[in-house]
């Protein structure tokens, strides 16, 4: 028998210190580059394994990392608690109602995203030689691997990005989401399936038809049944008085423990188990925002950069690298990624540059497919070229997106945002005391400037748009908004509350700056362009902080935005009226715009 020796200890302590130390510390300098963070932990393997520092130190690796088969042990066995828990915070973040509620257009979006990078990827492998095919794979086994981690995006890498974009809250960002969330279940459904049939002992008939029921099962009732026992459970706990948010994080580590678990003894991997298990306890309305940020916090802060570290510590990055199979690896799966969410937003009838915001949203391929990716090298479906192939084509594919968004944001014309927010539109008191008596409250003084729909019908588009996710953004601001049918030009409105009311803010924080937003349901952009740029403005020096404290009129209010708006880059959008030759919506003070005859809800 082996145990554990103090020496054992010591060397695994200064693994995980460097390890951690070195992957924080240079990811938080790729955080500042606005670069992914991964490249980073990555990099950090890399100079420390066989490929840097195995080749010019061997006696220094071979201490720092020994080829004990227990001291392995330990540090795998750490790596991979990370990447579970990595999952089960994926699945946290997963939003499954919001993408069900969107399920008309983010499904075809999504279904065209999977089939065309699938088909795409997978007739390709098949030119490819049989030398990259892993000892205990098949072609059949190599394509469809491939061309399932081909079509799994980055969920977590394209919320970042469209959150510092400030798009995150849009309709549009909305739809990206919902799409994302939609891939990265099927996508992990499929890619579990096809790892349970390949890596059954007996592949039968009867083996692939007990892999597919069970994944059915489980998946079907957890999904169904599991938020609702998820509730009644964290409800018991509170009654009971357990503390908050420790009781929170206990339920939902066992959670995701008990789905993988379960999913391991159906043989298709515990990862998938934990996904499920965090999207059980994400639909759970009894988790404040500030919860899950604490626990998505300590995942990618202690145990995430250890992980994706450690994979790259035994692969040799210069003696696997093969140019050509890098170049095909991410060609393929960027062009499929990005020619299956471009259809898929056509279809949907979005509009030419949202079209091609979408399908750059869709190309990272990030964390879940180095994921992936390892499962099938473990299970030696793919050899080590094309998995450092595929490790690069995920690091690339996540730095290019960025800044392809950003600048596809470029190519639409300005906006004045604020020429749409009457005087008479700013509540420089609300009296409302929670999230809904204040958009009541702004919708009633919207009544001026939209005439032809009810005050009633205009707060119940809002709170439609809310529940569907918050709009709170950080700082002490929400921005809620809705698009109405017959409105011909955006109207603005801004309601402060000092006191603060509670909004599921992502930060934890009340809200204090509400920023009401209508826009014409046929004019996409204008929203787009509105709520980005009140984020813009709110993160400008400290415009916040004045609108919060400063005691002010609703004039010295708008004086201050007017300000903060003409020194801040201008977004990008040109209202729908002034590209007609209309002077567009009032200015300050001035008439706002009115609605068609027959408004529809």
């Amino acid at each position: 028998m082996s145990y554990i020796t103090e020496s054992n200890i010591l060397v695994f302590l200064i693994q995980i210190a460097v390890l951690l130390g070195l992957a924080r510390g240079l990811g938080e300098l790729f955080r500042r580059k606005n670069q992914p963070t991964i490249t980073a932990e990555i990099l950090v393997g890399v100079v420390l394994g066989v490929t840097v520092l195995g080749r010019l130190f061997p006696q220094l690796h071979g201490l720092l990392f020994p080829v004990e088969a227990t001291q392995q042990n330990m540090l795998d066995t750490f790596a991979w608690i990370g990447i579970l828990f990595f999952m089960l915070d994926a699945g946290l973040d997963t939003n499954l109602a919001t993408a069900w509620r969107q399920r008309g257009p983010a499904l075809i979006l999504s279904v065209s995203d999977l089939i065309i990078p699938m088909a795409l990827a997978f007739v390709l492998v098949f030119f490819l030689p049989g030398r990259y095919i892993g000892e205990d794979g098949s072609v059949l086994a190599f394509a469809l691997f491939v061309g399932t981690i081909m079509t799994i995006s980055a969920l977590p890498v394209t919320a970042k990005i469209i959150q510092e974009l400030n798009v995150y809250r849009t309709d549009l960002g909305l739809l990206i989401m919902s799409a994302l969330t939609i891939n990265d279940v099927a996508g992990w459904v499929v890619f579990a399936l096809i790892l349970g049939f390949f890596t059954e002992a007996a592949f039968t008939v009867g083996s692939v038809i007990f892999v597919l029921a069970a994944t059915a099962l489980f998946a079907g009732v957890g999904l169904w049944l599991g938020p609702r026992a998820f509730d009644w459970v964290l409800g018991r706990m509170r009654k009971l008085n357990v503390p908050e948010p420790a009781g929170s994080l206990t339920l939902v580590c066992v959670t995701g423990l008990i789905g993988g678990a379960v999913t391991t003894g159906i043989g298709i991997h515990a990862l998938f188990g934990f996904f499920i298990g965090g999207i059980v306890a994400g639909e759970s309305d009894l988790i404040p925002e500030r919860t899950r940020r604490i626990f998505s916090e300590m995942v990618h802060a202690v145990l995430v950069p250890v992980f994706f570290a450690s994979i790259a510590l035994r692969l040799d990055f210069v003696g696997d690298f093969d140019f050509l199979l890098v170049f095909f690896i991410f060609f393929v799966g960027v062009f499929g990624r990005y020619i299956g969410a471009y259809i898929g937003a056509r279809l949907i009838r979005q509009l030419h540059v949202h079209g091609k915001f979408i399908a750059l949203a869709h190309i990272p391929g990030g964390q879940m497919q180095i994921v992936i990716g390892l499962l099938a090298l473990q299970y030696g479906v793919i050899t080590d070229p094309v998995y450092v192939a595929i490790v690069f084509g995920a690091v690339l594919s996540s730095m290019i997106a960025g800044p392809g968004m950003g600048r596809i944001l470029k190519e639409v014309e300005a906006c004045d945002w604020l020429s749409y927010m009457p005087v008479e539109g700013v509540a420089t008191e609300l009296a409302a005391g929670d999230r809904d008596e204040a958009i009541r409250e702004l919708c009633g003084r919207a009544e001026r400037s939209i005439k032809k729909i009810p005050v009633e019908e205009l707060a119940a588009a809002v709170l439609e748009r809310e529940s569907q996710n918050t709009t709170a953004i950080n700082n002490g601001a929400a921005v809620p908004h809705a698009r109405l049918a017959g409105l011909k030009r955006p109207v603005v409105l801004l309601g402060r509350s000092v006191p603060g009311l509670e909004w599921n803010a992502p930060d934890g924080e009340d809200v204090h700056l509400v920023f009401l937003v209508f826009t014409p349901r046929d004019d996409p952009e204008s929203q787009l362009q509105i709520l980005r740029g009140i984020a813009m403005a709110l993160a400008y020096e400290d415009t916040g902080r004045r609108l919060i404290s400063e005691s002010l009129t609703a004039d010295g209010m708008l004086a201050i935005l007017r300000r903060v708006v003409n020194e801040t880059p201008p977004c990008r959008i040109q209202p729908r009226g002034k590209r007609k030759g209309n002077p567009g919506a009032a200015g300050i003070g001035g008439k706002g715009p009115e609605t068609d005859e027959n408004p529809e809800k």
